[in-house]
């Protein structure tokens, strides 16, 4: 039994990319069938005036209902009439896809140097009132109007992305010189950040015209602006300008990996750490800097959840870091596969708001299929990943020494 499941995870670290991408369909369709019954049957133990009469029962919810919401909701049901390329659904799915971009690219480059950063959150956190605090702060100083534009948000975002690095850099430095599991101390300081930031934020930077606990709201010229013509409409809470940025910045960490030495160093150390050690390595300032910069994307996630969305820093910021765990993880902590997995869980995010409208199931339901199917699609990435910590793949090639794109197994 033990030989045939140590045959199974070998065969599942050892599968190629078409591989992995069928697997991950399966999968989906599994979760769809799964949720499906999970649904109906649920159907069976509700209240309505109508619904499917079978055996004595009425089954209230129709499966294939909620899934065509589901899916086609979070496009905005674009195969029905008057379907418009810019509608509020669609926005909110890509607002929470490239969310969850950042969030991704975060955990994936921790993981990629042979570390947990389950800190995001946290590091999102710190950066997002680090944004919003400089941002207001500046306004005072810098012309408005295009001007204050072009210079507060960049401003605003290297304020989060330094933030969050240094945020980062703490659970780094434990590691690398005082030996402290990293899982912990991120974990930990993911209660640091929320405990620092409400008292910092009571004692100092609360908005003096609200009850709510929330810094004072940045000037509207330094939000990110809508493309004109093609953009999303200002309710929509969403700019494509910062779409394109979290699609560059996940070529970039990908070109980073692939092409600079840098990037050779942080996978031979996730991969290979004793053979990186022998190369030459500082495993000590690798695990700083690679915390650092998994930080700084994670601040940077929070700038734009604050210059996109709010426009301001509130208290209870969404769970986006923990969401970036499990994109990543369902990514295989690939930095170009962080997109479609970002895309994916931002349609279950909005498509449980369309289910909510356009069915009467229940949202405690709906957060369970959701997750199913997240959970399904996931694992077998998840296995793979545990996988590779304990069985040595015979056919994984060494990187090269140039910077050059590694191997199957450096994924």
């Amino acid at each position: 039994m033990r030989e045939r499941l140590e045959r199974l995870l070998d065969r599942l670290v050892r599968a190629s990319v078409l591989e992995r991408i069928a697997i991950s369909v399966a999968a989906l369709f599994a979760a769809v069938l799964v949720g499906g019954v999970l649904v109906f049957v649920s159907g069976g133990f509700a209240s309505c005036r109508s619904g499917l009469d079978l055996a004595g029962w009425t089954f209230c919810y129709n499966p294939m209902q909620v899934y065509y919401e589901l899916f086609l909701g979070a496009l905005g049901h674009p195969l029905e009439g008057g379907w418009e390329l810019t509608n509020y659904s669609l926005a909110t799915t890509l607002q929470q896809t490239t969310l969850l971009i950042f969030a991704g690219l975060s955990v994936a480059v921790a993981f990629r140097a042979g570390l947990l950063n389950i800190g995001t959150q946290g590091q999102l956190v710190v950066g997002g009132l680090a944004t919003a605090v400089t941002v207001v702060y500046a306004a005072a100083v810098v012309p408005d109007g295009f001007v204050g534009t072009v210079v507060l948000i960049p401003i605003g975002v290297l304020a989060g992305a330094l933030v969050g690095g240094f945020y980062g850099a703490i659970p780094g430095v434990l590691k690398a010189y005082a030996d402290a599991n990293e899982v912990i101390t991120t974990i930990m300081l993911n209660f640091v950040a929320a405990g620092v930031t409400s008292t910092v934020l009571s004692w100092q930077f609360q908005d003096p015209n609200s009850n709510n606990p929330q810094t004072a709201p940045v000037p509207e010229y330094a939000e990110i602006p809508n493309l004109p013509v093609v953009g999303f409409g200002a309710r929509a809470d969403f700019s494509l300008l910062a779409l394109a940025f979290a699609v560059a910045l996940m070529i970039g960490i990908a070109w980073l990996f692939a092409r600079t030495s840098f990037g050779y160093e942080l996978r031979t150390s996730g991969v290979q750490p004793e053979a990186a050690a022998y190369g030459g390595v500082d495993d000590r300032r690798m695990t700083v800097a690679s915390m650092t910069l998994s930080g700084a994307l994670g601040g940077i996630g929070g700038a734009f959840w604050v210059l996109m969305v709010h426009g301001r820093w509130l208290e209870n910021v969404p769970s986006l870091g923990f969401d970036g765990i499990a994109v990543s993880v369902l990514a295989g902590n690939n930095p170009l596969g962080v997109g479609g997995a970002a895309f994916l869980f931002g349609v279950l995010r909005s498509g449980e708001r369309a289910i909510g409208t356009g069915t009467g199931v229940p949202p405690e339901l709906v957060v369970i299929l959701t997750g199913l199917i997240i959970l399904f699609v996931a694992m077998p990435e998840f296995f793979r990943l545990f996988g590779r910590r304990f069985i040595r793949t015979e056919t994984r090639r060494v990187a090269r020494t140039d910077g050059g794109e590694g191997g199957e197994g450096d994924e």
